[in-house]
């Protein structure tokens, strides 16, 4: 501990002192700080002598780097999900949707109303909301209205323990702040393909993934206030069973020579620009179409509905329009004949708001040259 001398105590700071002393005057105040600061130095390791102070500078120096410790890193970029993270289950699954009613509690929806054939959901998986395709089963729940009310704890730890008991893992790490659903399009965009509470941070999602027998079935519980509700969803994760016949080369052409073009549903997996299987007879015919009429150029066109980022539909719509043009290359067609390009969302020919409409929308038209 350092000695200050009661002589020296009333001495004013620094800052306030070296101003007003001359250089004649510094050679008795450095040996009564020599006297002070020796005593300490018997008690630490002696610091190596301060470096020399630099000219002052000319001209203004650069600002400093921000301190690390006090400015934050840039956060990493949210990695891509990967179902296969969570292990198959053990267990056997009771049939689709798995749950019963909670006890004391009564759905809201008429039976008809709780199942929907296809249809997209959003779900957090890791630190993204990410659409997922399937058949779906939703229900809600009034939490405080009948003979058995429920917390929104209670309620969502009731399925917790039931999923965990059919070997499912819970797979988010975050809710849906504004960060996260503008990663994703934006509330709007996800709220048209919403079956669970509210897409905002102060409704909790608790979000599962039940994998078994080469099946993925997600689900959604959360809650929502005013008055407080349960809901809870059950995806099936699987392809839309196609109910609409294929256009043939004739009818290609017969709809080319009258309107100048023609739209076609080609099957690709979700969000992505690989085509599927079941999309193969489609692109055969589109050969059988420019095969029989060799003066015939295409310009193939790729168009999405309004789900998901405006720029990422972009992006898909002209990756997909690419891959049938290089379907067909691969079938032979000469690729002077053929160009491509995609809009995205931005020429709609049906209503987004429904899923008939969307799954109008997302499609690939043949445009003549």
């Amino acid at each position: 501990m350092l000695y200050v001398d009661p002589a020296v105590a009333h001495l004013p700071p620094r800052n306030m002192l070296m101003p007003s002393i001359r250089p004649r005057s510094l050679a008795p105040l450095c040996l009564l700080l020599g006297a002070l600061w020796l005593p300490a130095c018997k008690r630490e390791a002696p610091a190596a002598p301060p470096a020399a102070e630099p000219a002052p500078a000319t001209t203004a120096p650069e600002a400093a780097p921000p301190n690390a410790a006090q400015t934050p890193a840039a956060a990493p970029a949210a990695a891509d999900f990967d179902p296969n993270s969570v292990p198959e289950t053990t267990a056997t699954l009771p049939p689709f949707p798995f749950f019963k009613l909670p006890d004391g509690l009564e759905s809201t929806f008429d039976e008809k109303d709780k199942t929907v054939n296809f249809d997209r959901h959003f779900f957090i998986a890791g630190k993204k909301a990410i659409p997922v395709e399937g058949r779906i089963f939703h229900d809600r729940f009034n939490l405080t209205a009948g003979p058995r009310q429920y917390t929104d704890l209670e309620f969502r730890r009731n399925y917790e323990n039931a999923i965990a008991a059919l070997g499912g893992k819970k797979i988010n790490e975050t809710q849906y702040t504004y960060e996260v659903m503008d990663a994703a399009g934006g509330r709007d965009a996800l709220e048209k393909t919403n079956f669970s509470a509210g897409m905002n941070p102060d409704s909790p999602h608790d979000i599962y993934l039940i994998r078994s027998a080469g099946k993925e079935y997600w689900i959604d519980v959360s809650t929502g206030a005013f008055p407080l509700h349960g809901y809870v969803v059950v995806l099936e994760r699987e392809g839309m069973k196609q109910s609409l016949g294929l256009l043939d080369a004739a009818a290609m052409k017969q709809a080319i020579d009258k309107d100048g073009r023609v739209a076609l549903y080609i099957n690709f997996d979700t969000d992505k620009a690989t085509l599927r299987a079941d999309a193969q007879p489609t692109i055969a015919e589109i050969g059988k179409l420019l095969s029989g009429d060799p003066a015939l150029k295409l310009s193939i066109e790729g168009h999405t509905d309004n789900t998901g980022a405006a720029a990422h539909n972009q992006e898909l719509s002209t990756a997909r329009a690419r891959r049938v043009l290089g379907a067909l290359v691969g079938l032979g067609v000469d690729p002077a004949r053929l160009q491509s390009k995609g809009f995205g969302q931005d020429k709609p020919v049906a209503d987004n708001g429904s899923e008939d409409g969307r799954a109008k929308n997302r499609r690939v038209e043949l445009v003549k040259l």
